[in-house]
């Protein structure tokens, strides 16, 4: 089946309110025809202020990272009812950085190296999706992003993010069923440029990008998304 790619900014701890809204009303006349789902993810002060200066353009919003309770005692903590009142529909959760500096766990250069990368990641799907039914699998999408990748110097080639994005579907579809993993949508992260989205997006199992700097200057991530 035809999976509709998904282009998402994370602009991680950058941008204010005003440099947020500044950003996205350049955006949103240059991503108007786009031919992918495109999302951003300003930080949390800016979430409800960016959404609304969206209303009424194909950009969705994404939050950073939620909690899995509806409300409670969590200090610091943000619920997917309140995202969901302000006009959130995306979240990324266990980004590589959060799980690199607060320890919630990720693929190192050690497991990549030692060749234990696609069990490793395999068991990091499967314990991500246990709850889920397959219906509700089919409409999430994963992002991998190889933290191995990350300030060390080191990319992924476009034939390793195929690799890694081909044993996530096949995964999906051992834990689920092919209908599953043929919806589920797969991003692929980790210093995608303008230069680079074009080669990444012929890889039959990338169905997009979480895109990290690039997505912080409305020209760079306009040409990703529309590439």
């Amino acid at each position: 089946m035809a999976r509709t790619p998904i282009i998402a900014g994370n602009w991680k701890m950058n941008n204010t309110i005003a440099e947020g809204t500044k950003l996205v009303k350049e955006l949103a006349p240059l991503v108007k025809d786009a031919k992918v789902t495109v999302v951003v993810c300003p930080t949390a002060t800016a979430l409800a202020a960016v959404a609304d200066a969206l209303k009424g353009t194909n950009i969705h919003v994404g939050a950073q990272n939620v909690h899995w309770e509806d409300h409670g005692a969590f200090t610091g903590e943000i619920s997917c009812p309140m995202l969901n009142e302000i006009g959130v529909d995306y979240c990324v959760l266990g980004h590589s950085e959060r799980r690199g500096y607060f320890g919630e766990t990720g693929e190192s250069l050690e497991q990549r190296e030692a060749g234990e990368y696609l069990d490793f990641v395999a068991g990091q799907v499967k314990a991500a999706l246990d709850g889920f039914s397959a219906e509700e699998v089919g409409k999430l999408v994963i992002a991998y992003e190889p933290i191995w990748a990350i300030g060390t110097g080191k990319t992924a080639s476009f034939e390793q993010a195929e690799e890694v994005c081909a044993h996530i579907r096949k995964t999906v579809a051992e834990k689920f069923n092919q209908a599953a993993a043929d919806s589920i949508r797969i991003q692929y992260g980790g210093s995608v440029k303008p230069a680079t989205i074009k080669d990444l997006m012929k890889q039959p199992n990338v169905d997009g990008a979480l895109v990290g700097g690039a997505s912080l200057k409305a020209k760079d991530f306009s040409e990703i998304v529309n590439y």
